[in-house]
């Protein structure tokens, strides 16, 4: 990667959209990284700009102490991305990352900022919504690791890799604990819109746990179910990018 595109240690765009409309940051899952989003630019019209956010731990971060509390993620992304939101911006965040961009809209307002003018939140159940399984950050490395395995969303090439294993581990407890740990505080409804995606195969972001996000906006609501498990981001890339395009006025 080109090392230009990253214009700051939280941000990596991997085109610079000088006559972009909107800035789409983009919020990585637990252990990804703004890698996530690599292809998001070639997709997407010119109009919208991608700020993939990268998280410390990962990435071009990785040799940096990654975060476990939500609220400091939150505080931390506040001051590092507000000079680029200079223009018209929108989030997009994906499991840990909806939540990440769910809270950091909410900071934004109690802060007497501008709201995202759109959210889009995938793979997420609805925050007020209590967890019925028990938490897995903090399980002895083997039970964790097939935990991992479960999931499907660590390759098994770097499950199977000890030394690859042991530099993603702590940044992946660290994700877990950063959504395991996560208290949901109430307040009033945001007033931008909020699109919510989901994945037909995914046993946890069903369409039962999704529909309740609606409580959270004053603004217009929409819920798209698509092919998929959990990662159905990467599966079904290109139609929910399509999606994604329409909900932003594109």
């Amino acid at each position: 990667m080109d090392p230009s595109h990253v214009v700051a240690p939280w941000l990596i765009r991997y085109r610079v959209a000088t006559e972009s409309n909107l800035r789409l940051f983009c919020f990585p899952y637990a252990g990804g990284s703004a890698h996530v989003f690599r292809k998001w630019e070639q997709k997407l019209p010119a109009d919208i700009e991608v700020c993939a956010v990268e998280p410390p731990g990962r990435g071009t971060r990785m040799r940096e102490k990654p975060f476990t509390n939500l609220f400091d993620v939150v505080d931390a992304a506040a001051e590092a991305l507000g000079p680029y939101m200079d223009r018209p911006f929108a989030f997009f965040g994906h499991s840990m990352g909806a939540m990440i961009s769910f809270e950091l809209a909410r900071y934004l307002r109690r802060t007497g900022r501008k709201e995202p003018a759109h959210l889009l939140l995938s793979a997420c159940r609805a925050p007020q919504l209590a967890h019925t399984r028990a938490s897995t950050y903090d399980l002895p490395d083997r039970e964790f690791i097939e935990e991992l395995r479960r999931l499907k969303g660590t390759p098994a090439a770097v499950l199977d890799h000890p030394e690859l294993l042991q530099l993603i581990l702590p940044v992946l407890r660290a994700d877990f604990g950063i959504t395991q740990t996560y208290t949901y505080r109430p307040e009033t409804p945001l007033s931008c819109p909020l699109s919510i995606f989901g994945g037909l195969e995914d046993d946890d972001a069903t369409r039962g746990n999704l529909s309740p996000w609606r409580a959270h906006t004053t603004a217009a609501f929409s819920l798209y179910m698509l092919p998929g498990d959990h990662f159905f981001l990467n599966t079904s890339q290109n139609l929910l990018l399509e999606i994604v395009v329409r909900e932003l006025g594109g």
